[in-house]
């Protein structure tokens, strides 16, 4: 795969803070310019169920949750190399390039698995609260969080070295998604049951704030702008809205698909993306425009059931996953069909191989 070409990430970063005082803009319009799709099918098989995708830019390898184990992709060549083993409801997988290590929510044991990147190894398991959902490296503390759904609704809070758990922190409501501002020393949590966003201190290991993110309800996703301090959340009420994550406000918002549950943010491009697995499936694509003006610039379809997602900022390919389905009986879930696990790798334009 090739970087995307300077020029392209220059058209389509049409809006930038010139300190935090005011922005400015080019001519170019970055809906003229997105173009994002389906580049590559990526056979995974097995049994089918799965959760969050992550990318480690360093080592090229993208790891996709499957029921027990963790699929580890070689997102260059685009072929499974490898897997985590033992990780029992998987959910998300969190990174940390500097200690060489992953880390993996298993929510069927409430634990929480501590890998070493190279040999993708098992070293140790954390106890942690009742299934363990996502998961967060968070650099400045080297701590890893997990949020816990179930009866918990709260974060387990332990040292990404030693495993030794440092504090539980209590939360409102049922935790979805989460993302870190190390400058800010804050951590953002979407509160899915309460329809807000949960603000921690990172140093004193409590939640100092609840912003409602109304007309917002329900939200999973949750990316972030840091440097724009804007938080994106993918809401179950059809919104993805933008928040500054220095006031709670919400400043803008976009409508989406049913059937969210990922967020992701380019900040090289100034979009961001909502992954919707109801219907036929779709991810949207909206522009950050400016301050408080989020714009829609693409409806990428992908395919049924495809949630969740992650993105390269190397390349700017986004990844999602899927698989296929019996018809379903009774008003039952569907059944997936064994064997049939793929990962979606979707591009832009030309760029890629």
């Amino acid at each position: 795969m090739k970087s995307i070409s300077r020029p392209l990430t220059a058209a389509l970063t049409i809006w930038s803070f010139a300190g935090l005082a005011g922005f400015t803009t080019s001519t170019t319009s970055a809906a003229s310019m997105t173009d994002y799709h389906l580049r590559k099918e990526i056979p995974i098989g097995g049994q089918a169920g799965w959760d969050y995708l992550s990318v480690d830019p360093g080592s090229r390898q993208l790891f996709v949750s499957h029921g027990t184990s963790v699929a580890v992709v070689d997102i260059d060549k685009e072929t499974v190399v490898g897997e985590i083993e033992d990780t029992p409801g998987v959910h998300g997988i969190a990174i940390a390039p500097e200690l060489s290590r992953c880390f993996v929510s298993n929510g069927r044991e409430n634990k929480a698995s501590i890998v070493d990147l190279k040999t993708l190894k098992t070293l140790s398991k954390v106890e942690t609260g009742e299934n363990p959902d996502a998961i967060l490296y968070e650099p400045v503390q080297q701590e890893v969080y997990t949020f816990n759904g179930g009866r918990s609704k709260s974060a387990t809070v332990f040292e990404a070295k030693t495993g030794k758990v440092v504090t539980t922190i209590k939360l409102s409501g049922k935790p979805e998604f989460a993302q870190t501002d190390g400058k800010a020393g804050l951590i953002f949590c979407n509160i899915e049951d309460k329809s807000e966003v949960a603000v921690i201190d990172i140093k004193k290991h409590e939640v100092v704030n609840s912003w409602p993110i109304k007309p917002g309800e329900s939200a999973s996703g949750l990316a972030i702008d840091v440097p724009h301090h804007r938080l994106f959340a993918g809401c179950d009420n059809k919104l993805m809205v933008m928040m500054d994550n220095t006031t709670g406000k919400v400043v803008g918002s976009v409508p989406i698909d049913e059937g969210v549950d990922a967020c992701a943010f380019d900040p090289d491009l100034q979009l961001a993306f909502s992954s919707c697995g109801g219907g036929n499936g779709s991810i949207i694509i909206a522009h950050e425009d400016g301050p408080d003006k989020l714009t829609v610039v693409q409806t990428l379809k992908t395919e049924p059931r495809a949630r969740t997602m992650t993105i390269d900022p190397k390349t700017h390919n986004l990844y999602t996953a899927t698989a296929k389905f019996e018809p379903a009986t009774g008003g039952g879930r569907p059944k997936a069909i064994a064997g049939t696990f793929k990962v979606l790798v979707y591009g832009i334009g030309g760029v890629g191989n």
